[in-house]
């Protein structure tokens, strides 16, 4: 049973590893057009730069999260996580 889940899981994570700089294309994208103010005007200037970063790195993180399974299909946790995650971070910084 974990050899199928295995074989299943495998290829959907290397086509999420590989989605990634196609993902940061349209998670700035989307971030692009939330930059709206209360008004419904778009932002420009320090507010916009300070909402894209704030949404950028929201996108990256909830990426990582998904990203962040064991062999086995499990979530990881406590140190592994968070390697994980720092990893998947910068790469996702370096792949933009």
């Amino acid at each position: 049973m974990s050899r199928l889940i295995a074989t299943l899981v495998a290829p959907i994570l290397a086509s999420l590893f590989l989605a990634g700089p196609v993902f940061a294309q349209a998670a700035d994208a989307a971030c692009e057009a939330k930059a709206v103010d209360k008004n419904g005007k778009p932002l420009v200037g320090a507010a916009k730069s300070s909402f894209m970063k704030k949404c950028h790195t929201t996108s990256v993180n909830t990426e990582c999260s998904a990203k962040a399974l064991d062999k086995n299909g499990k979530p990881l946790a406590g140190a592994a996580k968070n390697s994980f995650m720092k990893k998947c971070e910068a790469d996702m910084k370096a792949a933009k």
